[in-house]
């Protein structure tokens, strides 16, 4: 005991996780050897309690030395509590690019927008909608090019401090995007078009963040027909400038998650289909799977 004692006043990095074991729905977090803690013996009912605190890491620490190692069974949930989910693009040299070769009429407009004071930031989903580990992402019936984002998550409690990550797909229908810029909402905003999970890693700062690699694999049929790998490092604006410009002229009551843009960018030729099953990772937080499905 005095060794696992030991071992949580070293923690420097926390992994948080929903779970449903059996009818019950709890939080959990990971030891430094991948173990399983349920932290609702220690009073925590919801990651949105653990990041509304003064200090996050230290409230884990605190309730891990009364927490019960998990043994049975258990499924992962999306880590989305009551937070809106919103969205940064052009943030990466490599979005943008891809962004202007969907349409020269939209070209000269993603152009000035990654150069410009103010990034491009819109809202993607409510919290109810976001589908989790494991869940079904939707592509569009009536969308012809449809690609996954893989995407650093920033977790912004609702003091507009940025307190945590994880790993976002921001679907997107990249046709109906690249017909006229007015159809954005359209093009990203939809059923099943976002996920979020596995879980949300708080104790990182923007250095360690930006040393991470963030990488996707779509398999079809069981066979790899696109995967690609950048580094966080490559996006251009601050963690801060973005949180900041999020919170301008906005309230969130129970925080906010801003997916981050992408920097991997399917060739012009792919397309999803319905049964891919797309994996993002990114080195200090997990993996992050889903499947395909027409909506």
């Amino acid at each position: 005991m005095a060794l696992f004692l030991c071992t949580i006043e070293k923690m420097n990095t926390a992994k948080l996780f929903r779970f449903k074991a059996g009818e019950r729905t709890a939080v959990g977090t990971y030891d430094s050897d991948g173990n399983a803690f349920d932290l609702s013996q220690a009073g925590i009912d919801s990651i949105t309690s653990i990041i509304e605190s003064e200090d996050p890491l230290e409230t884990v620490r605190a309730a891990l030395s009364h927490a019960a190692k998990m043994n049975g069974a258990y499924t992962v949930l999306c880590p989305v509590e009551r937070q809106e989910v919103w969205a940064a693009g052009v943030t990466y040299l490599r979005s943008k690019t891809a962004r202007m070769e969907e349409s020269d009429f939209s070209a000269n407009a993603y152009d000035l927008v990654y150069d410009a004071e103010r990034p491009e930031i819109f809202f993607k989903s409510l919290p109810e909608k976001v589908v989790g580990p494991d869940g079904d992402v939707g592509i569009r019936r009536d969308g012809k090019w449809n690609v996954p984002e893989p995407e650093l998550v920033f977790v912004v409690d609702s003091r507009g401090r940025l307190v945590g990550f994880s790993i976002g797909n921001d679907m997107s229908s990249r046709d109906i995007e690249g017909e006229n810029l007015l159809y954005l909402p359209q093009a990203k905003v939809y059923a099943k078009s976002c996920a979020i999970g596995p879980c949300v890693v708080i104790g990182a700062g923007e250095t360690d963040v930006r040393g991470w690699t963030i990488g996707i694999e779509i398999a079809r049929n069981g066979e790899v027909v696109f995967a690609g790998e950048t580094k966080i490092s490559q996006i251009k604006r601050s963690f801060g400038e973005l949180v900041e410009f999020l919170c301008r002229a906005q309230e969130f009551p129970h925080g906010a998650m801003l997916l981050t843009g992408t920097g991997v960018v399917p060739p012009d030729e792919f397309t999803l289909a319905s049964g891919d099953e797309i994996s993002i990772s990114i080195s200090g937080i997990g993996t992050l799977k889903n499947t395909v499905a027409i909506v």
